[in-house]
């Protein structure tokens, strides 16, 4: 399972880790019992027992079932973002982009089991779907921000910061797809790579309009 490791940063308060922890433990028993077992045959009073909370809590931290997916996708963009403003200024942005979009990804193959069931479960069910989608649109604008900071460029009005956010992401979702639908379960890291071996020509711009 995707896991963005917030409950272990040290500049956190006593008190916001141990929210962060709650937070943690019903997001893993959520996305457990919806890749298990579908997200409608999953209940919120499913979701408390397995985690030892009451639904109280549990609405305390979401809004509903979808919201724990949701938060789930909103890590993994925090992470590409926070990973792109993080590479060696002057670097190709193929490359950045790369490396960025690459972090979720690592983290996939990592935890693959059972990453692999929720990618399914976000892919295969219509509404969490939409969702996903919605995600990679503001990824693209965060993305595309911090490309166009790092470049000198203005994303108002340079397509290339949306357009090479936009290839970035849509090669991520491709792996993403190509991984959960394989019986094997190819390598995700690998198959970014070689999805990005492909797209890399495109990515790196020309000269920035005048």
């Amino acid at each position: 399972m995707y896991d963005a490791g917030v409950s272990t940063r040290p500049d956190l308060s006593l008190a916001a880790r141990k929210r962060q922890l709650v937070s943690d433990e019903l997001t893993e028993s959520a996305l457990q019992l919806l890749a298990l077992k579908g997200f409608d045959g999953v209940t919120v009073d499913e979701i408390v027992a397995a985690a030892g909370v009451s639904k109280r809590t549990f609405f305390r931290y979401f809004a509903s079932k979808e919201d724990v997916v949701v938060q789930f996708l909103a890590d993994m963009g925090t992470d590409m973002r926070g990973a792109l403003a993080a590479r060696p200024d002057g670097e190709a942005p193929a490359l950045s982009l790369r490396h960025a979009v690459r972090v979720p990804v690592t983290t996939c193959a990592a935890h693959s089991e059972r990453a692999l069931r929720v990618v399914r479960l976000i892919l295969g069910t219509p509404a969490l779907l939409a969702r996903f989608l919605e995600r990679q649109d503001r990824w693209r604008e965060e993305l595309a921000a911090e490309l166009a900071h790092r470049l000198g460029r203005d994303a108002a009005t340079d397509l290339y910061p949306r357009l090479a956010a936009g290839t970035a992401l849509t090669a991520f979702h491709v792996v993403l797809q190509r991984w959960s639908a394989s019986d094997t379960a190819p390598d995700p890291v690998a198959l970014l790579d070689e999805a990005f071996d492909l797209v890399a020509p495109a990515l790196d711009p020309g000269p920035a309009p005048a």
